[in-house]
């Protein structure tokens, strides 16, 4: 009796284990969930302990494929360093490495794109570039503060920005974090219904 009670406990263990693990993955796509599990992760986490304890996902606009969208890439080689605003003191070092142009349901937008002269010193980090940006769903489904997506130097004059991967600044999550501040020239003047939505009453 005693080791049939042992199984039914291990049993009732693994079953809440598997349905955290599958809380933490929360997600419609690949980087969702990545960005779930990071966000879960107490290593990775920029959410304060009370926030990340009781964390179950970010809240995500659908994935929309009429947001991942083909940007001609013009790179502008002899723009000036500058130091980027963030949300504290700190300045760090930027250069505008080109002008995306890309069209988005009809309409013709432009994003500067910008390369980080400290952190593209460090491995693996050698061709990355920032595109920050602000659109018309900030302060209402969006972070006010505008959002961020990745990107990698392209081989020709074509690159693929998806908004679907769009993501908050840590600063909308804990204000204990220095993040730059979108440059006002990356406004978009649409509705981007796409990436991470704001955090709680962020």
């Amino acid at each position: 009796m005693k080791k049939v009670f042992l199984i039914v406990t291990l049993l009732v263990v693994c079953c809440v284990s598997c349905d955290n693990g599958k809380q933490y993955l929360k997600g419609q796509t690949a980087f969702q969930k990545e960005l779930n599990a990071e966000f879960k992760d107490a290593t990775k986490s920029p959410l304060k302990e009370k926030d990340r304890t009781e964390f179950e996902g970010l809240d995500f606009f659908t994935f929309d494929s009429t947001y991942v969208v083909k940007a001609k890439l013009q790179r502008t080689p002899n723009s000036q360093s500058f130091k980027m605003k963030t949300t504290t003191d700190r300045l760090p070092e930027y250069v505008k490495y080109g002008i995306l142009t890309f069209e988005l349901k009809g309409e013709t937008f432009n994003l500067n794109i910008y390369q980080n002269l400290g952190l593209m010193k460090k491995e693996g980090y050698e061709d990355y570039l920032f595109l920050p940006f602000l659109d018309e769903t900030n302060g209402l489904e969006s972070y006010g503060g505008g959002r961020y997506i990745d990107a990698r130097i392209p081989d020709g004059h074509i690159l693929i920005i998806d908004f679907n991967k769009a993501y908050n600044p840590y600063c909308a999550y804990n204000d204990k974090y220095s993040c730059p501040i979108v440059p006002r020239e990356n406004y978009l003047k649409t509705r981007i219904e796409a990436g991470v939505k704001k955090f709680k009453d962020h």
